[in-house]
């Protein structure tokens, strides 16, 4: 079973429909009895990176993830939102994030150069792997994916970045570490390339 974390932030109707479109058993969910009990976990996202954090809290998920993911090394999936929320903070809030991935959320700003470029940046976009993963290994060269966001991932640990693109600057668009993946667009509304991404995570180890 996939749980799709409910904290109230998000297009979980787009991801919920894509993965059970892939005929996949996906449920959406705050009750941390059901995220014990999850085969894989995805907290996907559309808000600001405090308010993010905060519902997690409320709503007591923080510690409930941090066993299934970190202890349990449950297979997990952040989008957007949900990528930045891995990171151990955010230029856009004050709260620490889930500390999973070491790095910051930086904010896109070109006062000096790319004038042109607005924030935030929206529309499709490539990404440019930089290590071998099952999430991406399938993904044929063309393929593109839909971006929205005025925040972008900056890892402390190149290790831990998957992919990159390019908007003014390159910038990290996937994160992976060990059980944990991260992608700062949006499968659910990237056609058939996001599709395939979904598809992987929810049939891959």
């Amino acid at each position: 079973m996939i749980v799709v974390i409910d904290y109230e932030l998000g297009n979980v109707g787009s991801v919920l429909n894509m993965l059970r479109r892939l005929g996949h058993d996906a449920v959406l969910s705050a009750d941390p009895e059901v995220i014990l009990k999850a085969d894989k976990l995805i907290l996907p996202g559309v808000g600001s990176f405090d308010q993010g954090m905060s519902n997690l809290g409320k709503k007591g998920l923080i510690e409930c993830l941090n066993q299934r993911v970190k202890v349990d090394k449950t297979p997990f999936l952040g989008i957007c939102l949900g990528a930045q929320l891995l990171l151990n903070s955010s230029d856009e809030g004050k709260l620490p994030g889930l500390g999973w991935i070491k790095g910051r959320a930086k904010k896109f700003e070109f006062k000096k150069v790319a004038l042109s470029l607005r924030v935030p940046h929206m529309g499709w976009n490539v990404i440019n792997p930089v290590k071998e993963h099952h999430l991406l290994l399938s993904l044929a060269n063309d393929a593109r994916f839909y971006f929205v966001h005025k925040y972008f991932i900056e890892c402390e640990v190149d290790s831990d970045i998957l992919a990159s693109s390019t908007y003014g600057h390159k910038f990290t668009s996937a994160v992976a570490r060990d059980n944990i993946v991260g992608v700062q667009f949006h499968p659910e509304k990237s056609l058939r390339w996001g599709m395939k991404v979904l598809g992987d995570f929810a049939g891959g180890l």
